[in-house]
């Protein structure tokens, strides 16, 4: 307030009513930008809007808050994928969509009957129009899953039986692999139990809307593609909408999808309605032709590598073959070499060893038989995090000594964008955001060897796609080797040079192959999976066929599942 031009000049520019928090009044602050560098706490941000989007404006958090901008329509007998950051609002748009909160246009509060007026003529007027009537019966799934034992009680097969329309609860489990975890209660499940639970919960229930709040997270490649096909089978001709950052899902899901644009936290805007590969495209060029906006400064593109055998380079760490068992589960690893500058993906379902198999590189866990002797450096990330740090962003990178350090700076703390964070506290971070601050600081360290354990999970395509590109860069300038697991096929693609496949029997015993070129890696883990891949011609993106598809037939028949 004492540097405010406008306060000075007299007018009302700030101001704090007794009691409540200061408030700035838009149509008379100038947009000098003063506030933003004087404020010591960074709790302020001027963004200019364009005049157009004055009278689109469908919601907004309170005074100087979030907004947002347009809805999607959601198609009869179609699945509507909703693409964009985290913060842009598609969560604001599932409730608005499911009725539990009624858009308010900017003003106060929302009324349903300003809705019908303000969507008079329009395609969304039907929708309104039914869903307030109830004439539309909506079923949504939460994006929070873990919350879920709070408010549900019983065993898995009690909640599923409660909750079925259609009478096929028992298959529906079936199809989902819950069968083993019928007779638990839910605050015993996993994430990726919770999640297949609440999907099976919400198709097993007969509606006219279903919204699903990323249906993939927790889950492995081949129970992400199983949960993509029940969705398009149980759904049938209703109006499916779906927000997955998951792009090979959302393109094997979706038939129409919208991007959502803006700044994260302050506004969001909704895009036209795209064709499913024109819309992912559109996104990952950061261009969107019809509105004539650009919503990233670069384009991304996937790279069509030839194969690397890895053995261009020099050889950094060779493993012996290694027998690890516990708790009446074994893996059983091939030896294998990992070379200096390459980037090794590891692929493979749940419960097959993958965490066990990294844990033994990092010397966390000790291998039964083949033990692992190396004097590298090696910097590990567990797939798990705790955010166990009672300071802020800013001190814990204090404290491990990578404040100041030109390279942290310059490779991991501005392409992540950081700095937003740096005055959070680590307890109150997002699942997102402690990946991200978890992830620099892996990297951070000088190191021979980095281990990163599920680094996308939590984070949208956004900053799955710029962290890919941070690993690379990080490994080819420190001359080291990466080692990445993870669950996203467009991430591990983006990402790897080489791949190992891990297969077995989930929970009872895996094999974890060598390191080889990612064409044989993806050929074997994809006919695990009865699954093909092609390339986008565009962007050179990986794409999943149609089951049954003439190009889906031609590439079995030739034994050729990953992209040629």
């Amino acid at each position: 307030m004492r540097f405010c031009p406008g306060v000075r000049m007299g007018e009302e520019t700030v101001r704090i009513d007794e009691g409540a928090k200061p408030e700035i009044s838009e149509l008379l602050c100038t947009g000098c930008g003063i506030c933003t560098k004087k404020c010591p706490f960074e709790a302020i941000s001027i963004v200019n809007l364009p005049d157009e989007l004055e009278g689109e404006k469908v919601h907004q958090y309170g005074v100087n808050g979030f907004r947002l901008f347009r809805l999607p329509y959601p198609e009869e007998g179609k699945v509507t994928g909703i693409l964009g950051e985290n913060g842009t609002g598609k969560s604001t748009i599932l409730r608005i969509l499911a009725g539990e909160l009624v858009p308010n246009f900017g003003s106060e509060t929302g009324d349903r009957e300003e809705v019908l007026r303000r969507f008079s003529g329009r395609q969304l007027y039907n929708y309104f129009s039914e869903l307030y009537s109830g004439r539309l019966r909506v079923v949504r799934k939460p994006q929070h899953v873990d919350a879920l034992p709070r408010v549900v009680t019983g065993s898995v097969a009690e909640v599923l039986q409660r909750v079925d329309e259609r009478g096929m609860w028992r298959e529906v489990a079936e199809r989902l692999e819950l069968e083993n975890a019928l007779g638990r209660k839910l605050s015993s499940l996993s994430g990726g139990e919770l999640q297949r639970v609440a999907v099976a919960a919400a198709l097993l229930r007969e509606a006219d809307v279903y919204i699903l709040d990323e249906p993939s997270s927790y889950l492995d490649v081949v129970q992400r593609l199983k949960v993509a096909r029940l969705i398009h089978e149980l759904a049938g001709n209703r109006r499916v909408v779906v927000v997955e950052h998951d792009l090979v899902v959302l393109d094997f899901l979706a038939e129409r999808v919208h991007v959502v644009y803006g700044v994260p936290g302050v506004y969001g805007i909704v895009a036209g309605a795209r064709g499913v590969r024109r819309g992912i495209n559109a996104y990952l060029r950061g261009y969107l032709r019809e509105e004539n906006v650009r919503i990233r400064g670069e384009e991304l593109k996937f790279e069509v590598r030839p194969p690397a055998s890895g053995a261009g380079g020099e050889l950094m760490l060779a493993y012996p073959r290694m027998r690890k068992s516990y708790n009446g589960f074994t893996l059983s690893v091939e030896g294998g070499e990992l070379y200096r500058g390459e980037v090794v993906g590891v692929l493979g379902a749940n419960a097959t060893g993958k965490s066990t198999f990294v844990k033994m590189l990092a010397g966390v866990e000790r291998a039964d038989e083949g033990a692992l002797e190396s004097r590298l450096r090696v910097s590990y990330k567990p797939q798990y995090l705790s955010a166990s740090f009672t300071g802020t962003v800013e001190e814990l990178f204090a404290k491990l000594e990578l404040t100041g350090d030109s390279f942290f700076e310059s490779e991991l703390f501005r392409p992540l964008n950081l700095e937003r964070l740096a005055q959070k506290a680590v307890r109150e971070l997002s699942g997102g955001e402690l990946q991200l601050v978890a992830v620099a600081t892996c990297l951070g360290r000088e190191a021979e060897v980095y281990l990163l354990d599920e680094p996308s999970a939590y984070l949208d395509v956004e900053h799955r796609l710029r962290l890919a590109r941070v690993v690379r860069r990080v490994v080819e300038k420190r001359e080291a080797v990466g080692m990445v697991v993870d669950h996203d096929l467009l991430f591990i693609d983006y990402i790897s040079d080489r791949a190992m496949v891990f297969s077995g029997v989930p929970g009872r015993e895996g094999y974890a192959s060598k390191p080889v070129d990612m064409r044989s890696a993806m050929n074997s883990f994809l006919r695990q999976m009865e699954v093909t891949l092609r390339r986008d011609p565009e962007t050179g993106r990986p794409r999943v066929n149609k089951p049954g598809s003439v190009k889906d037939r031609e590439q079995k028949l030739r034994g050729e599942y990953y992209y040629s």
